[in-house]
């Protein structure tokens, strides 16, 4: 049964990313975790090699439609493994409780502004 949810949260964490470009990982985090059993720290550190896979498929595939933006992409590509460094020493060292109400809490704040600007947008 784990595996066929994990099927399932792969195909719908890459068609997540191919349409709105969220990597999936609010996907994948929370199926890896509630779905899998893995603890939050591994479903975290997990769902970072499986979006940097979908990433690059989903870059290579919006490239052909000139949709990606190099120069964007690079200063974040060069900057963002700091803050990976960061959030790893982060993750290793508070509570995991901690982690998960956090990534709860960076889903929510996410969604609603998501919100908020498509209901801004339609006016």
């Amino acid at each position: 049964m784990n595996e066929v949810l994990a099927v399932l949260f792969a195909v719908a964490g890459g068609l997540a990313g191919g349409l709105v470009g969220v990597g999936g990982g609010v996907l994948f985090v929370p199926a890896l975790t509630v779905f899998l059993g893995l603890s939050q720290v591994e479903g975290e550190s997990t769902s970072l090699l499986i979006i940097v896979i979908v990433a690059l498929v989903g870059a290579a595939r919006q490239r052909s439609y000139g949709n990606l933006q190099p120069r964007d992409a690079l200063v974040i590509g060069v900057l963002s493994p700091l803050g990976v460094l960061i959030g790893v020493v982060i993750s290793n060292t508070v509570p995991e409780r901690a982690l998960e109400l956090s990534f709860a809490a960076l889903v929510l704040f996410v969604a609603y502004g998501l919100v908020r600007r498509a209901l801004t947008q339609e006016a």
